[in-house]
């Protein structure tokens, strides 16, 4: 089955076009026939797509994810993609589902008209997969089904004393507030991508996975279940992150907006786009940057990553006392999986729980699979690359055939 898997971010598509595998005892892996991206929508927007030996690489003007979408289906039908039979299904990535979409979804009219209530949980990021969703309809019509993933759908597991605030439980029920979680796409695939690696069951594991890229999130995971994760009602709560605070006093906003003479809504903005790495560095959002300047003395630099790494470290320990104990720790996310120096930060002092990273092994990992403890470390530490796009591709095929 040929399913086009359509990641939406906030000023980003996503798109992959997989050959996946029909049934539970179909044959793997699966086969990668086109994928692409387009970044900075909404404004002088790139494009960089594939397909084989085929490449398009522009610029242009995209106001927004329908163009993007129109922009994307355009190109795979020159391709030829979407004639008959080059098509099978959509996987649209969902990031919030409230508390009815615990599952993947086939797409329709009702489901769609019920995302849309959802917006304000997730502005940023169901807003445009919402339109992409509308493009896809719009020039697939009915003779493709679609099917929305969900990122929260995986901690739906966690256990009422993990995913409960302790406000009036009247409020809680009334605005089904709750701890819903993020990133749930990436922590099941890190955890499946090691039960595979190591050969083990995932019944079999408990696992803590660290999503670290501009968003962060970590997740403590048993049997192949989320039981926590540090992400909240949005996104915002939990590690810092490239824009975004995670933890703080809940009367900070408040605070906030009384002494700058503002509303709430604006004090939330800027703990969502002026925070985290940005907002300590005064300098930028990208930890390459800051590990750079921190090199050169930035005293800003060296603080924003230096509590970054201290907060991720902080849940790694929350997280091996919630599972009494765990078989690995996972990194994955562009900073994950490509920044030694921070994992060795997060790892530092951590010979307490048999944590103890190799140098050689840490410094050579890089966006492939690869342990990077010692060989007589009791609690080892991987990379472990994320690939939602295959998640999605398969959970769309299940769904269908459901």
């Amino acid at each position: 089955m040929r399913v086009l898997v359509v990641n939406c971010g906030s000023s980003t598509l996503k798109f992959q076009l997989i050959d996946t595998a029909k049934g539970e005892a179909a044959p793997a892996p699966e086969r990668y026939l086109a994928r692409g991206v387009i970044e900075r929508i909404g404004s002088q927007a790139t494009l960089d797509f594939e397909a084989g030996s085929d490449a398009y690489r522009d610029t242009a003007s995209i106001a927004d994810h329908e163009e993007a979408s129109r922009r994307v289906f355009a190109w795979l039908d020159t391709a030829g993609f979407l004639a008959s039979g080059g098509l099978d299904a959509v996987g649209h990535r969902v990031v919030h589902g409230g508390p009815d979409f615990v599952a993947p979804t086939r797409l329709d009219d009702d489901v769609i008209a019920a995302l849309a209530q959802l917006r304000e949980l997730a502005p940023l990021h169901n807003e445009p997969a919402l339109a992409a969703i509308q493009a896809a309809q719009a020039v697939l019509g009915a003779r493709v089904p679609m099917v929305a993933v969900f990122d929260t759908a995986f901690h739906h597991t966690m256990p009422a004393w993990a995913a409960q605030y302790a406000i009036p439980r009247n409020l809680a029920t009334k605005y089904h507030l709750r701890r819903y979680g993020f990133h749930g796409l990436a922590h099941r695939s890190m955890s499946e991508g090691y039960a595979t690696l190591t050969a083990t069951p995932v019944d079999e594991l408990k696992l803590i996975t660290l999503q670290l890229g501009s968003g962060c999130s970590a997740a403590a995971i048993d049997a192949g279940r989320s039981v926590d994760t540090s992400m909240g009602f949005t996104p915002l709560e939990g590690l810092m992150m490239g824009t975004r605070s995670g933890d703080l006093d809940p009367a900070l906003p408040g605070f906030l907006a009384r002494k700058e003479g503002v509303e709430t809504a604006e004090v939330e903005t800027w703990l969502n786009t002026r925070s985290g790495l940005l907002g300590v560095s005064e300098r930028s959002s990208d930890m390459r940057e800051l590990l750079e300047a921190a090199g050169q003395g930035d005293c800003g630099a060296e603080l924003a990553v230096a509590m970054f790494c201290y907060r991720a470290r902080k849940y790694i320990a929350a997280y091996l006392a919630v599972l009494n104990g765990a078989n690995a720790i996972l990194f994955g996310g562009g900073i994950g999986e490509n920044a030694p120096e921070v994992r060795a930060r997060i790892c530092v002092q951590m010979d307490w729980c048999g944590l103890r990273l190799d140098t050689a092994r840490n410094t050579a990992a890089r966006g492939t699979p690869a342990r990077i403890s010692t060989d007589d470390a009791t609690l080892h530490a991987y990379v472990m690359p994320v690939d939602e796009a295959r998640i999605i591709a398969r959970d769309t095929v299940r769904c269908l055939e459901a």
